[in-house]
């Protein structure tokens, strides 16, 4: 485990942090030295999760929530800081998707889109900035997409869920950075996992989860007079 890092001992929540890109996240900052609390909704797949960090000697701390409910948020954050401590790190990667035609998406993709991937992080950041400006420190990395910069055809509700991201979080890094507290954005282009529509594409030249896992490490690992407020991900080679 690597010793001599500014993260080692601190708390970190990951959210959708039982597969793909969460996972990773997860096994970075653990294997940094930071204790680690993963959340996501299947309470199966986030022990098997976490069983496996343990493996690797990672600290972590599974608890079943669905960023989407407000009680799910509140306890959740409220279970890390009683069982770890104040939060310095959150990772808002949770996210899901639906594509196909914006004029034939139903009302219910719609909510259930929107409430994951927007509605999932104001909550999540709405509980967890008191903690952090009365500590005068905290990073939140919200994972969005270059969908949420980019229009595409069948995309209509997934890009209306990161385009409202990137300005959610944009704001919120002027309404937090006085308070010493960094909210950057991750925007990756196509990533490895079992998420979003990946036919026709060589998987070969597709990111990998690690390699945003490596950004949200250097993120959070920035010096105090620097800011990263977006950082855009593209595979070398176009899949």
């Amino acid at each position: 485990m690597e010793s001599q890092t500014p993260i080692v001992g601190q708390i970190a929540l990951v959210t959708g942090g039982s597969r793909g890109i969460g996972l990773a996240v997860a096994r970075r900052l653990g294997s940094m030295g930071a204790k680690v609390a993963i959340c996501a909704r299947d309470p199966q797949k986030l022990n098997e999760s976490a069983a496996a960090l343990r493996g690797e000697g990672i600290a972590v701390l599974p608890i079943p929530a669905d960023v989407s409910k407000a009680d799910d948020i509140a306890r959740l954050a409220e279970q890390v800081e009683r069982s770890l401590g104040p939060l310095d790190i959150v990772v808002n990667n949770a996210g899901i998707g639906v594509f196909g035609p914006g004029q034939d998406a139903s009302e219910e993709d719609w909510d259930r889109v929107l409430g994951t991937n927007l509605k999932g992080v104001f909550l999540m950041c709405r509980a967890v900035a008191p903690a952090m400006i009365r500590r005068k420190t905290g990073h939140i990395v919200n994972i969005s997409s270059l969908a949420g910069k980019n229009a595409f055809a069948n995309g209509a509700v997934y890009c209306a869920s990161k385009w409202g991201l990137q300005g959610f979080s944009f704001c919120l890094a002027e309404d937090l950075r006085a308070h010493g507290i960094r909210v950057s954005v991750v925007c990756p282009g196509s990533v490895l996992t079992e998420f979003g529509p990946h036919s026709g594409k060589d998987s070969s030249k597709m990111l990998q989860p690690d390699d945003v896992a490596h950004a949200v490490a250097m993120l959070v690992t920035q010096a105090p007079q620097s800011f990263i407020s977006e950082l855009l991900m593209r595979p070398t080679q176009k899949p």
